[in-house]
């Protein structure tokens, strides 16, 4: 039995892996941070399909909130693939055999997230979608469940959700009522519940190597920069204190789910508060100038009103951190890709690193 399952499962990544690339899909979760196009074609303010966003991008302007590639981007390249893992508004057939990005500008872990700038798919809805993927992908195996079992075991799954829970939901105070029903702790504790539920439903359509990131240092963003008027600290601690509070349970989720709570499954956490931090207090020898004002924006650290239509942003974009009020660069994000994927401190990924999950 065992024999005919890894000829399947030899089989399965034989034929429908990316040439080089160390595992045969790549499926993507998450919000504006990762989402490469899936807002372009909806009602909501949260899109980046419009210049200066994908300046030094090789295909120009695709709906990706950056000038160039986002973590994801390059990810994907470090895990091998020859393509960057194209949107699932786009994706269709067998192109979906390399995996998918379902990542949603806004969206969150609640539904309601991000609702304030419109249109967007949760969650919850791009678990749905991966449903469909899964449907799809049926038919070319053929109806054999267990080479598709294989096939999924060996893909990696990334799922970045959380920011837009904490910016465009519990403290936005004037839209959301969520601050006021929960304190900072259970709130945490109630988008653990739901996001662990999500996560459970990935694993039971066939994701076995899952990476789930913490929040950035958010409170430190230059969009909170020019809202920000407190003393003692430059950042809003308060937002920060909050976002501690969720990662600590993150990563308690990531031990439960390799004890074996998720059986077969191996989960790396990627301290993305830490990473954040890490960029700013070691700028200058990372190659930054500026960390806390976006390159394109307007206001008070440009961070004010986002990038807008055809603004034109700094000349020296190698040299920020951030691309406007809320996005890493294209130069941040090839550190941050690049820290997750090989360092061998578990400060950045945690038990392992992506490099080692891929092997697995």
């Amino acid at each position: 039995m065992w024999a005919v399952l890894a000829f399947l499962c030899l089989s399965a990544r034989a034929a429908f892996s990316q040439p080089n690339s160390q595992v045969p899909a790549f499926f993507i979760f998450g919000d504006s941070l990762v989402d490469n196009g899936n807002n372009n074609g909806i009602l909501t303010l949260a899109r980046a399909n419009y210049m200066p966003y994908g300046l030094d991008f090789p295909q120009g302007t695709t709906g990706r909130f950056t000038n160039g590639l986002t973590f994801v981007d390059v990810l994907a390249k470090l895990l091998g693939f020859p393509n960057y893992i194209p949107p699932f508004a786009a994706i269709r057939g067998r192109a979906l055999l390399q995996g998918a990005n379902y990542a949603s500008g806004a969206s969150g872990i609640r539904d309601e997230t991000g609702n304030n700038l419109g249109a967007h798919v949760s969650m919850n809805q791009q678990v749905d979608n991966f449903g469909r993927t899964v449907q799809q992908l049926r038919r070319f195996f053929r109806g054999n469940g267990n080479a598709l079992a294989a096939y999924l075991s060996k893909a990696i799954f990334y799922c970045g959700l959380g920011s837009n829970d904490y910016l465009n939901n519990y403290f936005m105070r004037d839209y959301y009522s969520t601050s006021s029903r929960y304190t900072p702790k259970a709130y945490a504790e109630s988008l653990l519940q739901d996001y662990a539920r999500q996560l459970t439903a990935l694993y039971n359509l066939g994701a076995r190597k899952v990476i789930v990131t913490g929040v950035g240092q958010i409170g430190c963003i230059p969009y909170q920069l020019a809202r920000y008027n407190g003393s003692g600290s430059r950042c809003n601690e308060e937002i920060n204190n909050a976002i501690i509070l969720f990662n600590s349970g993150l990563k308690q989720l990531v031990d439960q789910a390799n004890r074996g709570q998720l059986p077969g499954s191996r989960f790396v956490y990627l301290d993305s508060y830490f990473s954040s931090q890490d960029l700013v207090q070691k700028a200058r020898t990372y190659g930054f100038d500026v960390v806390d004002k976006g390159c394109c924006g307007v206001g008070k650290n440009n961070g004010q009103i986002t990038c807008l239509p055809l603004q034109t942003p700094c000349d020296n974009r190698q040299k920020y951190i951030f691309w406007d009020a809320f996005h890493p660069t294209e130069a941040a994000n090839i550190l941050l890709a690049k820290n997750a994927y090989s360092s061998k401190s578990k400060s950045f990924a945690y038990p392992i690193n992506i490099q080692q999950l891929a092997a697995l």
